[in-house]
């Protein structure tokens, strides 16, 4: 079969389209063959080594696993001996342990949702890492009816399923995100929008989702109401410990600021999907490029910001 191999870290460059074994399920396995992937910029961490310190988790001196990609969707081809979730034809989405911008990947059954009819494929494959966090993020911060929040990095691939999640869950949004994409941000449901080119951040908020991490934690403190919540989902940082230390702040700074830890979950998989079927959550899908051609995918996600996500396709 053909997957996006890289042998050492860089740019993307390195990536290349090559043959390679296809994977075998193991007993609570299940092989799919991938119809649709999207990129996330922890595709983009993987294949730099950046920050150096997750090195020790990726590899030291090259990457262990030499495929990339988390979010596939996909038809079921073969099933394990235990599986009885799914069999050969299910249509299926969900996170894998890389791998997945190939033909083919396995994964085990329990990481996967049965996709519903009315999903394409594009779709579920912005879901599991992105649609999660933004998610987990609005229940973290508690979102609801007559709650007030803002949402900064509201144009990225977690930031517009975090808008409108906010807004299906009844709560007020603020949008922050650049000139270009204000009006992307009203689209989909944002009450305001701060345009951070030329505005400052002001007001009072029950909670604020920093989904960039670009501004010092004492800015997006002042931004919160007596009871409001801080949720940082990441940060920006150095090349040896990006995030790390801002993330260490969040952390210190008492029960009022919190970060997400973005975990796998079938079932929240399973309610992001009726939600796009029911048209209450539509995914921004920017481009879709050829699996082939990943590496321009890649270099358009680092280099221009895209907005929404960017899905391959076999």
């Amino acid at each position: 079969m053909k997957a996006l191999t890289y042998h050492r870290y860089g740019t993307p460059d390195v990536l290349s389209w090559s043959d390679v074994d296809q994977p075998i399920p193991g007993p609570h396995d299940v092989l799919v063959r991938v119809r649709a992937a999207s990129l996330n910029q922890a595709d983009l961490f993987m294949l730099t080594g950046t920050p150096r310190i997750a090195r020790l988790a990726f590899g030291l001196r090259r990457p262990r696993a030499t495929i990339l990609g988390r979010d596939v969707a996909g038809t079921v081809e073969a099933a394990g001996a235990q599986v009885t979730r799914f069999r050969p034809g299910d249509e299926v989405f969900g996170e894998v342990e890389q791998r997945g911008f190939a033909e083919y990947v396995t994964a085990p059954a329990a990481h996967l949702a049965a996709k519903p009819a009315g999903v394409s494929f594009a779709d579920a494959a912005t879901l599991p890492v992105a649609a999660t966090t933004a998610l987990q993020s609005a229940r973290l911060a508690g979102l609801g009816p007559d709650r007030t929040v803002l949402i900064n990095g509201a144009s990225g691939g977690v930031g517009t399923f975090a808008v409108q999640i906010a807004r299906t869950l009844g709560a007020t949004v603020t949008a922050v995100c650049s000139t270009r994409n204000a009006g992307l941000a009203r689209e989909l449901g944002a009450r305001e929008v701060i345009d951070y080119t030329r505005d400052d951040l002001t007001g009072r908020y029950d909670a604020v989702i920093d989904l960039a991490g670009s501004r010092p934690l004492a800015e997006m403190r002042r931004l919160l109401t007596p009871r409001g919540v801080y949720v940082a989902s990441t940060g920006t940082g150095g090349p040896l410990l990006g995030p790390a230390p801002r993330l260490l702040g969040v952390v210190l700074g008492g029960s009022r600021l919190r970060v997400l830890t973005s975990r796998r979950d079938v079932d929240d998989l399973t309610l992001l999907a009726g939600m796009v079927e029911r048209g209450e959550v539509t995914p921004v899908v920017e481009r879709t490029y050829p699996m082939a051609e990943a590496a321009a995918a890649l270099w358009r996600l680092r280099d221009e910001h895209a907005r929404g996500k960017i899905v391959l396709s076999p």
